[in-house]
């Protein structure tokens, strides 16, 4: 074989799992502008899945699970640290997000490339990253 690096082009989703699927739902398609894909329910399992499209093309599904355990630490828990969204315009992120409810952290500046960014976090303590990417 002539290359041998995985042939990957772009991550295609990121999966969570939610302990309260309308509050849950209610954020994303209100606060973060997502988009239904596609929306079922799993009787045998008693669990929703959301397919979402955020701004960007972003794909997220959303799980609704009986019962799932806290996540146990923000944002230091083993696994997926957080989910890092890209925006041209930080500041406008900030206060739409406000104006919808949301808290975002105060604006930080990352010490090793300088870029600007934030953090909210979703009803079930899913920690976003907003991170300001200008070229």
């Amino acid at each position: 074989m002539a290359d041998s690096r995985l042939p990957l082009s772009r991550v295609h989703h990121v999966a969570l799992i939610t302990a309260d699927y309308p509050r849950a739902r209610r954020f994303y398609l209100e606060v973060m502008d997502a988009e239904i894909l596609n929306e079922s329910y799993r009787e045998e399992r008693d669990s929703h899945k959301l397919d979402l499209r955020l701004p960007g093309g972003i794909q997220l599904e959303l799980f609704s699970f009986p019962s799932p355990p806290p996540r146990p630490s923000y944002p230091e828990a083993c696994g997926l640290r957080h989910l890092a969204l890209a925006t041209p315009d930080l500041d406008a992120c900030v206060a739409l997000l406000g104006a919808r409810g949301a808290a975002p952290e105060p604006i930080r500046v990352d010490e090793f490339t300088g870029a600007r960014f934030t953090f909210l976090a979703d009803p079930d303590g899913t920690p976003i990253e907003l991170y300001e990417v200008t070229d």
